[in-house]
């Protein structure tokens, strides 16, 4: 069927490259974030709130599973010891639910902290870690 005006375009068909204002919302598709693009932002909100990490420890990494909207996160640090564990881990876990959702618009139910290695802080008194 055509619109009558001998164009040929269908009436309802949306034509490539058209005005997007002219197609309604529910048909202009939606923007999907990939789960390794959130591990990645997941990732860099971990070390933004950890700060400076020990001298030998691996820079968090995050994974991530993407569903419905909602991202449930699971990160792996090393903190230096002793410390605030259980305070710095909150902020680890504050800071990715305040990035992924300004981000990327999805909403953080989940995010487990898992305390890979603990480092312990150099005193002036220690040598290699360990006291002489």
């Amino acid at each position: 069927m055509t619109n009558g005006g001998g164009d040929g375009v269908a009436t309802g068909a949306v034509e490539l490259g058209g005005d997007p204002r002219t197609v309604p919302p529910g048909e202009r598709g939606e923007t999907t974030v990939a789960d390794r693009v959130v591990a990645k932002i997941a990732s860099q909100a971990a070390r933004e709130a950890l700060g400076a990490l020990p001298p030998d420890a691996e820079p968090p990494h995050a994974s991530v599973v993407v569903r419905h909207g909602s991202a449930r996160v699971r990160v792996h640090v090393e903190l230096d010891y002793p410390g605030d564990i259980g305070g710095r881990c909150a902020r680890v876990r504050k800071r990715i639910v305040d990035r992924v959702r300004d981000l990327t618009g999805m909403s953080v139910p989940e995010v487990v902290v898992q305390v890979e290695r603990l480092h312990l802080a150099a005193h002036p008194d220690t040598v290699g870690g360990r006291t002489p």
